[in-house]
């Protein structure tokens, strides 16, 4: 699995013609899916109570005026000609607007920023422009207020977490909403009485099945979403047309905001509370900003413009043209989806639509998942287990924590709710409050980083914003009808992560604050005793200087460790990846002699932590890398020196050496193998010969020829290389957190059942390093904050 090659494949780069058409068709699986199954429900959602289908057709053409035009406005004006452009290096989503905010106002909410991290080639290689603000003018008192004000930090963080939480919540309910309505087409096709015992427990076992099978992977159906929504698409679209010119072929004159204002004219109140349902005509419309990564900008645009836009527009035109032309019902299902296919196609049509559904919600399945992730690499969210499930794809994963909890809240709405009424008004909440986060970051995005006109800035907020936030209010004022249920999902996530980005910031004080100098490990050695034995031993920490408290409690109760000391620090940083010639950080801590290292792990919030074996490899090669390029060169280029003048060099992964070090694992065995050529071989002492003996992995170091290697650095690599044979071993901390004695309530609430609740319950420190649990050492250690 060649992970870091497939790490950059969204570098922007003129792609051909033929790339981007099918890149545009690849996204129809994955990106378009809820969208384009938003017909099963709008209409029916909107006609529900409130307002009545009546012979004067002007409240339904006035619905089909506000759902051209706000796909016209949303979809396609905001997201396709103005927010894909706010990309984070070919990322989007609502934690790319918010990392491209952290780069260019300084408000990175990572305590453990340095100021080598900006010179990353992707912090600084911006595609929408570069990362400075004018000295001058709004954008610099802005970017100077934010940096400033802590507490509008908090508000910037709180606002990219509820966009996050809502995108969860969305997570739940799309499900729910779009299989229950694919399902609900039986309805015309049996009783009443019949349907009803149908309807739900197939919806049901339908979700069942789809998270049953979200271990496997999506790229082992995915060839099958794009032909299936492409399939969907052409089938309402064929539908609509046949709707139009065979029932009212004048309905396009619906289109004209003419009707919109006739329609609330009528209506009035309960026009304007009837939105609520005309919105989720542009539920998934987030995922075309969210899936940015996997496909490119000008595939996702033409997309949408060529095919998904047009189908739509015909769709809902269709269902007017039909429901003109239909006023008294045989039975009470008026306004939905299927009253408007003709009745020989309806049952080809109900598998279509199911199966339509379930690519969209597998779309938003997959989403969620992805932005688990980025806040879990943030610190935003506890840790969790994270499956990759595709070797070629680096963007497809699978939690099983997440995924198992969806599945419940799932199922637990569909039999809750029983009708797409109130699952369109909890859906409806959800997709707005992501929609109006998006708009918010945006405004600040236009100033900050594209260097605009504050005007620019105002007008998109006032213009957008107005029509989000009529929506807003419309679903709002259902909250007892349904639109309570994202706001309870996402309170609930949105207190977990507070409080573990909170509890982990004070874990990082308490570090901070209680760290020891080098010269007190130094002279442990005359007051102790310090025993060193065979191998290598990492040291896991959060800190980027300086000794942790875990590893004083440790030394001073058991007085004894490796002969190589790697003081680790895994991070993330806030850009999407990291490059691999640019993952490590390498130092020395101490004279030379004691052999202790310090090595900085950066990694994008979008990146691929690689596995033990082959993290072990590269860590082991990276610092003799920088050993010999310490011992070549007086002094390196990219360095950074901190408070603890230890010297950090840039040292990339094993792949990135072109004239670097090469890591082999041999048999012992009587012959050598022949070096390469312009190379010399560097491997551990040969052990003593035993009688049975069992045959062990040795380890060898090829090293390019240089003008000089002196015999010193020549030491230091045999016994790095005698170190790793003998074993590697993770020493972690398990810090129990205690507030203090006199905190607030709050506080003691916050640290002492909150977060404690969640690390007891979550992945443990490991799951960073991915270390094996034969080779790990936790030391527990209580922490008072």
């Amino acid at each position: 699995m060649d992970i870091e090659s497939s790490n950059y494949h969204n570098t922007i780069k003129k792609e051909s013609w033929r790339t981007v058409l099918t890149l545009a068709y690849q996204s129809l699986g994955v990106v378009y899916g809820d969208l384009s199954i938003s017909p099963l429900y709008v209409y029916k959602s909107t006609f529900a109570e409130d307002i009545e289908h009546t012979e004067s057709n002007e409240e339904i053409f006035g619905v089909l005026s506000f759902i051209f035009w706000t796909i016209t406005l949303v979809p396609l004006l905001k997201y396709v000609f103005i927010v894909l452009r706010a990309d984070d290096n070919g990322e989007g989503g609502t934690f790319a607007l918010y990392s491209l905010l952290c780069r260019h106002a300084r408000v990175n909410s990572l305590p453990s920023c340095q100021l080598a991290d900006e010179q990353l080639i992707e912090y600084k290689s911006d595609s929408i422009g570069s990362c400075d603000v004018p000295q001058t003018g709004f954008a610099a008192s802005l970017k100077s207020t934010l940096e400033k004000h802590g507490v509008l930090q908090k508000i910037l963080l709180v606002l990219a977490l509820i966009g996050t939480c809502m995108v969860i919540g969305d997570g739940v309910l799309t499900p729910a909403i779009s299989v229950f309505s694919a399902v609900s087409g039986v309805e015309l096709s049996m009783s009443k009485e019949h349907h009803k015992y149908i309807e739900v427990p197939a919806a049901c076992i339908i979700l069942i099945g789809l998270f049953a099978l979200q271990h496997y992977g999506t790229h082992r159906v995915g060839f099958l979403f794009a032909p299936v929504i492409l399939l969907w698409l052409m089938c309402i679209s064929t539908i609509g047309v046949y709707n139009i010119i065979h029932w009212n072929p004048q309905v396009y004159q619906a289109l004209s905001p003419y009707y919109m204002y006739k329609f609330l004219k009528k209506t009035q109140s309960k026009g304007w509370m009837s939105l609520g349902g005309i919105l989720l005509c542009i539920t998934g419309s987030e995922a075309m900003f969210a899936d940015l990564g996997h496909f490119s900008q000008l595939s996702i645009q033409i997309a949408f413009t060529s095919l998904v836009y047009p189908s739509l527009i015909l769709a809902y035109m269709g269902q007017a043209a039909y429901l003109s032309q239909h006023h008294v019902y045989e039975t009470e299902y008026k306004v939905g989806f299927y009253v408007s296919v003709p009745e020989k196609l309806r049952w080809p049509v109900l598998v279509i639509a199911i199966l339509a559904a379930v690519v969209g919600s597998q779309a938003i399945i997959t989403g969620t998942f992805s932005i688990i992730k980025q806040c879990s690499a943030l610190g935003c969210f506890p840790k969790v287990k994270i499956v990759h499930t595709s070797s070629k794809i680096h963007g497809q994963i699978y939690i099983p924590e997440i995924n198992w909890i969806l599945m419940i809240l799932c199922l637990a709405v569909t039999i809750g709710f029983r009708d797409t009424k109130r699952l369109g008004n909890a859906s409806g909440l959800a997709v707005i409050t992501v929609m109006l986060v998006t708009t918010c970051l945006m405004s600040l995005v236009i100033v900050l980083c594209w260097h605009k006109s504050v005007i620019f800035a105002i007008a998109f907020v006032v213009f957008f914003g107005t029509i989000e936030s009529l929506y807003f209010s419309a679903s709002l004022i259902k909250f007892l009808e349904g639109a309570w249920v994202p706001i309870a999902l996402s309170l609930c996530f949105l207190a977990a992560m507070c409080t573990w980005h909170y509890g982990t910031l004070k874990r990082y004080e308490f570090d901070v604050q209680n760290k020891v100098s080098v010269n007190w490990l130094l002279s442990l050695g005359q007051t102790l005793g310090i025993a060193r034995v065979r191998g290598i031993g990492l040291i896991h920490t959060e800190l980027v200087s300086g000794v942790p408290a875990i590893f004083s409690h440790f030394v001073t109760n058991l007085p004894a460790f490796h002969q190589v000391l790697v003081f680790l620090c895994v991070k993330s940083v806030p850009v999407p990846h990291v490059r691999p010639e640019e993952r490590f950080l390498v130092g020395r801590v101490g004279p030379k002699q004691f052999r202790m290292y310090r090595c900085i792990v950066r990694y994008g919030y979008r990146d691929v932590h690689k596995d033990d074996i082959e993290f072990e490899g590269d860590l082991v090669c990276s610092i003799a890398e920088f050993i010999r390029s310490e011992a070549a060169t007086a002094t390196a280029n990219d360095a950074e020196t901190n408070g603890e003048d230890e010297r950090m060099s840039v040292v990339g992964t094993c792949s990135t050496y072109m004239k670097g070090i090469e890591d082999h694992d041999d048999d012992v065995s009587d012959h050598d193998d022949p070096d390469k050529p312009g190379t010399s071989e560097i491997r551990s002492p040969k052990p003593p010969k035993k009688k049975k003996s069992k045959i062990k992995k040795r380890v060898r170091f090829l090293v390019p020829e240089t003008p000089k290697i002196e015999k010193e650095t020549r030491e230091e690599l045999m016994e790095l290389s005698e170190a790793r044979e003998g074993g590697v071993a993770y020493i972690m901390g398990n810090a129990y957190m205690q507030a203090k004695h006199g905190s607030g309530l709050v506080k003691r609430l916050a640290i002492n059942v909150g977060y404690e609740f969640l690390r007891r319950n979550t992945r443990g420190p490991r799951t960073a390093l991915t270390s094996p649990h034969a080779s790990t050492l936790e030391v527990g250690m209580v922490y008072h904050v």
